[in-house]
């Protein structure tokens, strides 16, 4: 009998077979009653003390309403509401979750499931650097991401960082275009801003990040600067004028400031 064929690294099923799964129990009130020894260890469990308190009461703000997000799509029946990608800071983690509904012989809700896989060595890997401080007792650099997780029709698609135009806020979420369109991703952009390459991407409005490697022109219009991004249908970002004069160091049209003693 042949073996059968080795999961693909960048498929899902790999993910399944290579990672554990992280388990949580609420009860009907949505408080912690039980998780299993993976959530433990991935978790800040000793800081926290999470167990008998309300599932939203120990999540950062940012993340409380994804949270409830997924809490109240799990009491629809008729959804099917996708793993929703998550960063936490235990430290800069990215999970990717999930809750179900649990009923009785009625259908009667008597609590949920919170699963959850750690994706982080996924879509950001660990630069030297980072495992460097680490066991010297340094601050560790927080680590950039190489994917960026986004959502489509239910389904988790992992984006190539380098193939990001420009990533636009939508409120609490976001959505990251590439040559092939946009996808839409359920972290801020401030969790994105945070952990992509300074060097590449630069937030240049309070709605826009762009890959200044894609950028093909710059627009000045009556006092104001908007960038022309490649591609087959030209795309303008506009440009405030707080991040107008870091744009132009960055792409080499001025003189960065010098440095004071």
């Amino acid at each position: 009998m042949s073996a059968a064929p080795a999961a693909n690294p960048n498929s899902w099923l790999y993910l399944l077979e290579r990672f554990d799964v992280g388990v949580i129990h609420l009860d009907k009130a949505l408080h912690v009653v039980g998780m299993n020894d993976f959530a433990r260890r991935s978790l800040p469990v000793q800081d926290k003390l999470p167990f008998d308190k309300y599932v939203l009461d120990f999540h950062p703000d940012a993340a409380k309403n994804k949270v409830k997000f997924l809490l109240d799509q799990a009491e629809c029946p008729v959804n099917n509401a996708p793993p929703m990608a998550m960063m936490i800071n235990i430290p800069d983690r990215m999970l990717l979750i999930k809750v179900s509904k649990i009923g009785d012989m009625q259908g009667a809700t008597t609590g949920y499931t919170l699963v959850f896989y750690d994706i982080t060595d996924v879509v950001s890997p660990e630069a030297e650097g980072v495992a460097r401080g680490r066991d010297s007792g340094e601050a560790a650099e927080r680590r950039l991401l190489r994917k960026i997780p986004t959502i489509k029709q239910n389904r988790v698609l992992l984006v190539d960082v380098p193939s990001v135009s420009f990533i636009r806020s939508e409120g609490h979420y976001t959505w990251v275009h590439t040559g092939q369109g946009s996808q839409f991703c359920n972290l801020n952009i401030g969790d994105l801003e945070g952990r992509l390459d300074p060097q590449l991407f630069l937030r240049v409005h309070r709605s826009y990040i762009v890959n200044l490697s894609h950028v093909d022109e710059i627009v000045r219009d009556d006092g104001r600067m908007t960038l022309r991004m490649m591609g087959p249908t030209p795309v303008e970002i506009p440009v405030s004028r707080s991040s107008a004069p870091t744009l132009l160091e960055h792409l080499g049209l001025v003189d960065p400031a010098p440095v004071r003693n």
